[in-house]
């Protein structure tokens, strides 16, 4: 017999493809725990498992398809085996054989059979130039993505051309895979930044790129053009955290947009003052003789030849790349202040007074803060119960450069003063002293206190920044408590007005003095609404970074978050006037954790998903419902941003997984594949998530509806029959549905015992987080029904126990006082897995009556418990 040929792998013990028939039998009835067995035991009599692995793949074409396949349950189980095995691992020729057939193979699998596969067969240790070959091999069969995932599993890209390798995946849209290439090897990120910049110069003719893959599979012409491709150079910059000036072209390109956004602002809308113009033109142009060059030319059709002088005398533009009216203009220039120029802003500034929202406190009581010492005197009065404190961020527009804003000032007014704080100044000092946690502590301490409101407007935007400024800040939204951010109110008024226009400017100023006349908008739009004028926002663009601050700069600064004082205690005195509920102030500080979506909000049976689709979860209209299911037969995974819908679903019965708020979205899918659960989230990772989990198992809710319209969203989507006895048979805490009834006799025992360990602790002992006595528990019961009488006969069997299984701590010590005095109450329900303590009570009722239209009818009458 031919030793090269298949045969020779073939194992001489049992036949791997009768083995395969057992198994395919299994799995067809969905009989898994039998299955893993068999896959076990089949693997122990096969002489040789990992060429047998072989022969049922190669015999077998489920695998090839996306999800949980029989195929994949035996490459991951064979994993499994061999760490279990250790001496099953081969070396030599056949291990080489056996690597050969795998390599063809790899091509058609699915993303999850790589990783497996690879290891089994110990691709990384086979010859590098064979493993070049073939996916140089793949690459020119028009395997693109095949070839690329193959190279980043094997660790091959050093060995490779980086734009040979990504120029047909960009044209495929595939700049995620590009990027994944490329991260781990920051001398092929600089190579593929320096490729796409070439690409967007403007003397480059990008069908060069395209012409030679005409035809190509998947092929997208119009995600491959120079803005696409500037997007993924910033995004790429920013991610791997590349030095710009790599990519000259780009960033000439970005700043000339900015230059042009600049011009407009000045010269067509007249909404920025000459200075805050200025420090921007020079930020932007700089030393760079291209946008200098740009820079005169704008300023010719702009104003005149003598404005475009001043600016080329000032860069020291050389005259021959001047146009000649300016040359001529510079030769003869001599500086000098003019006067009209000067009569023209105190007009301005008589009219600013006419027009715009001024702040009502006089100049001395706006404190810029620039030392600790002053800082304390700040925090002394900020920091008191009761207070109400408008807090505000400026810094310096970014114009689309790569980077995050930092801040460079932080407001903060109270009823009599605003006070400034130079916040890259006070934290330099304060790590020159070594308190550097000295400032971001007492920030925290500002927004975690709930007995200090903070007003904001698009808070969320603020931390963000924040965040970006001192890392010591990162999960400052996380912990703040008291406040309340006007956006929210905004968008209420913006419903409850009937597109109200902002007046237009008074007749005396015409169209040459100030230009168009923007319709205000966000903030400015709201004081206009609430306190009749708008905000000047002027100043809005300004370098915030440049010391000192101009005088303007000042007053804007204070004025932005004094406004909020002002537009909070007017809606507070006189809600109704405005269009809001008279519970106005309840209801903002009810909802002070919750994070404002920063779009408008549409009409919930018009609002799309940002794939342009509905947001509601089904993307067409079933034939028929799907069958009727109890909470028991339906488990999900809920995204970190669903975690309320979590809990409701919970309280109902059904079988929730919440991920943590660190974990990525991802995730969800890993656990979905995993447990067999459906998805639940919204916004756009529900495209991701969709593609990695079978159809149908992927439900995108919609994130404008509060949590209970989700949970009916939900439970009426999948057909979810909710009966009185699946109320509250969960624990709402760690989703455990055992518990242990306990007698309220029993549990004035168990409360009284952890008083007298608590006594103990403080007469002598160290005191520890809980007092409570754990010991095993006899039997459980199910509160998700009425207590049966078999239920009820087995805790009485438990006679002394006084805690849970696994000696899990029975939180007795959170009962309120009062309620074990409660006539009514003749039991308590323990959770056995978290030692939570329920009891019946009100709160079942409103369940009901919140969940009324998907209940059904049932044997179940009586109510259970309330949770706590």
């Amino acid at each position: 017999m031919n030793q090269d040929s298949y045969s020779s792998d073939r194992p001489t013990g049992q036949d791997p493809l009768v083995l395969l028939k057992t198994l395919q039998l299994l799995w067809t009835k969905q009989e898994l725990g039998k299955l893993k067995e068999e896959i076990r035991r089949g693997f122990a009599r096969l002489e040789d498992p990992l060429a047998g692995l072989l022969a049922m793949l190669e015999s077998s074409s489920d695998w090839k398809g996306k999800g949980h396949s029989l195929g994949y349950c035996i490459t991951t189980e064979l994993q499994l085996w061999i760490k279990a095995h250790p001496a099953v691992p081969q070396s030599g020729t056949k291990l080489k054989k056996l690597q050969a057939r795998v390599l063809g193979m790899l091509s058609q699998c699915p993303a999850n059979l790589l990783d497996p596969l690879i290891s089994i067969y110990q691709l990384h240790t086979a010859d590098r130039n064979y493993l070049l070959e073939h996916v140089s091999h793949l690459y020119l069969q028009g395997n693109y993505k095949e070839a690329a995932m193959l190279s980043i599993k094997l660790k091959l890209q050093p060995d490779q051309d980086v734009e040979k390798m990504c120029t047909p995946l960009l044209l495929q849209d595939k700049a995620n895979l590009v990027e994944e290439y490329v991260a781990e090897y920051p001398e092929l990120q600089r190579k593929l930044l320096q490729t796409l910049d070439t690409w967007c110069e403007p003397s480059f003719n990008i069908r060069d790129i395209i012409r030679p893959y005409q035809g190509m599979p998947k092929y997208k012409p119009e995600k491959f053009n120079r803005r696409v491709l500037s997007k993924l150079i910033f995004r790429l910059l920013e991610r791997f955290n590349v030095d710009s000036a790599l990519c000259p072209n780009v960033i000439n390109q970005r700043h000339l947009r900015t230059l042009n956004y600049l011009f407009y602002k000045r010269f067509v809308e007249k909404t920025m003052t000459e200075e805050n113009w200025a420090d921007h033109i020079q930020s932007t142009v700089g030393e760079n003789r291209w946008l200098q060059a740009h820079l005169v030319q704008s300023l010719l059709r702009h104003c005149d030849a003598r404005g475009a002088a001043r600016w080329a005398q000032h860069c020291q533009v050389p005259p021959e790349m001047l146009p000649q009216a300016v040359a001529e203009e510079l030769q003869k220039l001599h500086i000098q202040d003019r006067v009209e120029e000067v009569t023209k802003a105190d007009n301005y500034e008589a009219s600013k007074k006419k027009d715009y929202y001024q702040l009502p406190i006089p100049r001395e009581n706006i404190h810029f803060l620039q030392t600790w010492e002053e800082t304390l005197q700040c925090w002394e009065k900020v920091l008191q119960a009761g207070q109400v404190v408008g807090v505000d961020m400026e810094w310096k527009p970014s114009f689309g450069m790569v980077g995050k804003p930092r801040v460079a000032l932080l407001q903060l007014a109270l009823k009599d003063e605003v006070f400034l704080l130079d916040l890259p100044r006070l934290l330099e000092q304060a790590e020159a002293e070594g308190e550097k946690e000295k400032l971001p502590h007492f920030i925290q301490m500002l927004y975690s206190d709930a007995a200090i409101t903070k007003l904001g407007y698009g808070m969320s935007g603020d931390l963000s920044s924040l965040a970006a400024t001192c890392s010591a800040l990162k999960d400052t939204e996380k912990q703040m408590q008291g406040v309340v951010d006007l956006l929210a109110v905004d968008k209420q008024l913006q419903w409850g007005k009937d597109s109200r226009k902002v007046d237009g400017l008074s007749p005396e100023h015409s169209h040459e003095e100030r230009g168009v006349r923007q319709l205000e908008k966000g903030l400015s739009l709201l004081v206009q609404h609430v306190l009749g004028k708008p905000l000047d926002k002027t100043e809005q663009l300004s370098n915030w970074e440049k010391r000192p601050l101009r005088e303007e700069q000042i007053l804007y600064a204070a004025s932005d978050a004094y406004c909020l004082l002002e537009i909070y205690e007017r809606l507070c005195k006189d809600p109704e006037s405005f269009g809001l509920g008279s519970d106005l102030t309840e209801s903002l500080v009810g909802k002070q954790n919750k994070k404002p979506r920063a779009k408008k909000q549409l009409n919930k049976q018009e609002a799309p998903s940002p794939s342009g689709q509905e947001f509601q979860g089904p993307r067409t209209e079933p034939s028929r419902p799907p069958a009727p299911i109890s909470p028991q037969e339906f488990s999900v995974v809920c995204d970190n941003m669903l975690q309320g819908l979590g809990r409701y679903l919970r309280c109902l019965g059904v079988d929730v997984r919440l991920l943590d708020n660190e974990d990525d979205h991802r995730k969800a899918a890993e656990i979905a594949r995993q447990e067999g659960r459906v998805i639940l989230t919204s916004g756009l990772p529900y495209q991701t998530l969709r593609s990695q989990v079978g159809e149908g198992r992927c439900f995108s809710v919609n994130c404008s509806q509060k949590a209970k319209e989700q949970a009916l969203q939900v439970l009426k989507h999948f057909n979810v029959q909710v009966s009185l006895g699946d109320i509250f048979s969960r624990c709402q805490v760690c989703n455990c549905n055992k518990y242990l009834k306990v007698s309220r006799e029993r549990m004035k025992q168990l409360v009284e015992s952890s008083r007298q360990v608590s006594g103990e602790h403080s007469a002598g002992r160290p005191r520890s987080q809980s007092c409570s006595v754990t010991v095993p528990v006899c039997d459980t019961a199910q509160p998700g029904c009425a207590p049966h009488s078999e239920q009820a006969e087995g805790t009485e069997q438990c006679g002394a126990a006084t805690g849970l299984a696994g000696h899990t701590v029975l939180q007795v010590t959170a009962i309120p006082p009062g309620v074990l005095d409660r006539a009514e109450l003749t039991d308590f329900y323990c959770c056995t897995c978290c030692g939570k303590v329920f009891w019946e009570g009100s709160h079942f009722g409103r369940i009901v009556s919140q969940f009324q239209d998907v209940l059904v009818a049932s044997g179940d009458t009586q109510s259970i418990y309330e949770l706590s």
